[in-house]
C-alpha cells in the first residue's frame, strides 16, 4: 500500500546485502551506496532507475584465509563496504572489510550529473587497517577533513583493539593509547563530526563524543604518535523522577548534527536506548555546543580514596590545559611535541571530564516506552512552516523496519516545544537496523534508508493521507503539508516574504 499510494521505492541487488554506507551527492545528483561486494551509484530522484555498479569482491586468497581462520565463507568472508566519503571533485574514498583484511580504494565518480563515470581500479587499493573494521558485524565512524581521515574503529582481527585513528594526508598516522580502558573501554562508534571553534583552523575539533582535535601530532618523549589532546565527557539523557531516581537512557545509538546559522554551534540530536532488562525504551535528546564545550572546560575526573571512586580533580592543572591544541591561543608552542612532559602525563592519566553534558531542557525531546522496537538512527530536517517558523523534524528508523516522523510544535510559546508523532511507516519487512540519509530540495524532500535486505526511498510529504477536508489537513500539523483551497498538498514556502 505504501509503495502504490505514497511513492515508496525499493532497490535490491541479487547476491548482495547490507546497504550500510550511504553518501548523498546533490551536485552529481547521485546516491552512492556501499554494500556487500558492491559499490552503487543511484539516481537521487528515483533509486530504482539508472543505477551503476562496481563489483568489488575480496580476492580469493583473502577469502580462503578468512575461512581457514574459522569464519563463514558465505556470510563473513566477503567485502562489506563500510566507509564512503567525498575525497575531491572527481573521486570518492571507499573502505571495506575485505574478508577480514580491511581494504580502501579511490573511486572515480566524475564531476557532474551528465558524466557517466563510475569506476575503481582494483590494482590500486591500499591497506584499510585503522579505517574499516575487520568484522562485518562491527561498526565504524569516520570523517574526512581536508585530506585526513579520522576514524573510530577496531584495528585488529579479534575486535579488541579499539582506537581513534588519523590517517591519509601528509602527517604521520596517530592513534589513542592502546589497551587503556581509561581512554576507550570497548566503544561502539556511532558518529563523528568536524566542528569549527573559532576563526583559527588550529582550534577546530573532531567530535566522536569522545573528543579529539585536528592539530595534534603526539608527544616528543611520551605518547609518541598518540593523541595528546584526547578528552571525553559523558552524555546524559534521562527522565527526571519524582523522588530523584532518574530513568536513564544509557546506550547511544546515533547522532545527527543540525546546522544553524552559526556553523560553530550546530544542535546535536542523539538517539539513546536502554540497557535495562526491566525498562525498555528509546529517547531523543538535544545538546548545544555551548554545553558540550562547557563540560570539556570543566574539572577533570580523578580516581582516589579507599574505594577508588571517581571524584573531581582538585589539584593543579598544568599549562597549557590538556585538551588544547597549539594555536594562536598558545603562541609559545608550535606543536604538541613542544608541550611540557607534565602536560603529556596529565593527559595520559586524565582523559575523562567530571561533569556530564546535560540535554537541552534537562529531559528528552521525545521518547517511546513499552514498545516492541528500538530507535536505531536519526535524521533531522528543518522545515519552514506556514507561519514562517522553522520546525525541526526528526525521522527515526527502528529495528523493526519502521520509520517514525516526529515534529516539534510549540506548547505554550516558541521557547517551549513538545514533540508530536505524525506517523509511523512500515518501510522494511525484515527486522534489523537501518541507516537513513535525507535530501531536502524545496519541492521533493526524500528520505533514504538502508537495511540488511534493501535500500528505500520515501517522500517525507504524504499529504494525501490526511483526508480531503481542510480541517483534517490542518489538524494533522504536518509542516510539509497545507490546504490550498481544494486539497491537502505539499507546502512550499514563499521565498519572497
Amino acid at each position: 500500500e505504501l509503495r502504490a499510494r505514497h511513492g515508496l521505492r525499493l532497490f535490491t541487488l541479487e547476491r548482495s546485502c547490507c546497504y550500510e554506507a550511504l553518501l548523498l551527492d546533490e551536485e552529481r545528483g547521485r546516491l552512492f551506496v556501499g554494500a556487500q561486494n558492491y559499490l552503487l551509484s543511484l539516481a537521487l530522484d528515483d533509486i530504482s532507475q539508472r543505477d551503476r555498479k562496481i563489483y568489488w569482491p575480496a580476492p580469493v586468497e583473502w577469502r580462503e584465509e578468512c575461512n581457514w581462520a574459522g569464519k563463514d565463507i558465505t556470510a563473513e568472508c566477503m567485502n562489506f563496504v563500510k566507509i564512503l566519503h567525498p575525497y575531491n571533485r572527481t573521486h570518492l574514498y571507499a573502505c571495506g572489510t575485505g574478508a577480514f583484511h580491511p581494504v580502501c580504494a579511490f573511486v572515480e565518480a566524475g564531476q557532474h550529473t551528465e558524466e557517466l563515470i563510475f569506476k575503481l581500479d582494483p590494482r590500486r587499493t591500499e591497506d584499510g587497517k585503522g579505517k574499516s573494521p575487520y568484522d562485518p558485524r562491527h561498526t565504524a565512524a569516520s570523517v574526512l577533513v581536508g585530506e585526513e581521515l579520522y576514524s573510530g574503529v577496531a584495528t585488529d582481527l579479534m575486535g579488541r583493539d579499539f582506537t581513534i585513528f588519523r590517517s591519509l594526508g601528509r602527517r604521520p598516522s596517530i592513534r589513542t593509547e592502546q589497551h587503556d580502558s581509561r581512554w576507550l573501554n570497548e566503544p561502539k562508534f556511532v558518529a563523528v563530526f568536524w566542528v569549527p571553534e573559532s576563526e583559527d583552523p588550529d582550534d577546530d575539533k573532531i567530535y566522536f563524543f569522545f573528543r579529539e582535535t585536528a592539530n595534534d601530532v603526539g608527544g616528543q618523549r611520551s605518547l609518541v604518535n598518540k593523541w595528546t589532546t584526547f578528552l571525553k565527557a559523558r552524555l546524559v539523557c534521562a527522565v527526571p523522577g519524582p523522588d530523584g531516581a532518574d530513568t536513564h537512557f544509557d546506550e547511544l545509538r546515533d547522532v545527527f548534527l543540525l546546522q544553524t546559522r552559526d556553523k560553530r554551534n550546530p544542535l546535536v540530536y542523539a538517539v539513546f536506548s536502554t540497557s535495562s532488562s526491566v525498562f525498555q525504551g528509546s529517547a531523543v535528546c538535544i545538546y548545544t555546543m555551548a554545553d558540550i564545550r562547557r563540560a570539556f572546560l570543566g574539572p577533570f575526573a580523578h580516581k582516589e580514596g579507599p574505594n577508588y571512586q571517581w571524584v573531581s580533580y582538585q589539584g593543579r592543572v598544568p599549562y597549557p590545559r590538556p585538551g588544547m591544541c597549539p594555536s594562536k591561543t598558545f603562541g609559545t608552542f608550535g606543536s604538541t611535541k613542544d608541550f611540557p612532559d607534565e602536560v603529556i602525563q596529565f593527559a595520559r592519566h586524565h582523559p575523562l571530564m567530571y561533569n556530564p553534558v546535560l540535554p537541552h531542557g534537562q529531559r528528552p525531546l521525545f521518547l517511546q516506552a513499552a514498545v516492541p522496537y528500538t530507535f536505531t538512527r536519526i535524521v533531522v530536517d528543518r522545515v519552514t512552516a506556514t507561519d514562517g517558523h522553522y520546525d525541526p523534524h526528526p525521522s527515526l528508523p527502528s529495528d523493526m523496519g519502521t520509520v517514525l516522523k516526529v515534529v516539534s510544535v510549540p506548547k505554550e510559546s516558541w521557547h517551549r516545544m513538545e514533540p508530536l508523532l505524525l506517523e509511523e511507516l512500515q518501510v522494511f519487512q525484515v527486522r534489523g537496523g537501518s541507516v537513513p540519509l535525507q535530501l531536502d530540495p524545496p519541492l521533493h524532500p526524500l528520505l533514504y534508508a538502508g537495511s540488511a535486505t534493501a535500500l528505500a526511498q520515501l517522500p517525507l510529504h504524504r499529504c494525501g493521507a490526511y483526508g480531503k477536508a481542510c480541517a483534517e489537513c490542518c489538524l494533522a500539523r504536518d509542516p510539509y503539508c497545507a490546504w490550498d483551497g481544494t486539497a491537502c498538498t505539499r507546502y512550499v514556502p514563499n521565498t519572497k516574504r
